[in-house]
């Protein structure tokens, strides 16, 4: 029981972490968020689904 408190308390911790740093972001948004910049994720060099650049390239869009 005393694990099951635990670790409810530490999910709501990492839960509100996130919250309050989107909250404190200005227009609520996360900073990099491009994931065909990174190269683990992007192993074919495709171009970026929300911007539109290539790997190379730094994402643009606001």
């Amino acid at each position: 029981m005393k694990l099951i408190f635990i670790t409810i308390g530490l999910l709501s911790l990492g839960i509100a972490g996130l919250a309050i740093k989107l909250w404190l972001k200005k227009d609520g948004k996360f900073a990099g968020t491009c994931a065909s910049q990174n190269p683990h994720l992007n192993k074919e060099g495709e171009s970026c689904g929300y911007c539109g650049k290539i790997p190379d390239h730094q994402c643009t869009r606001k």
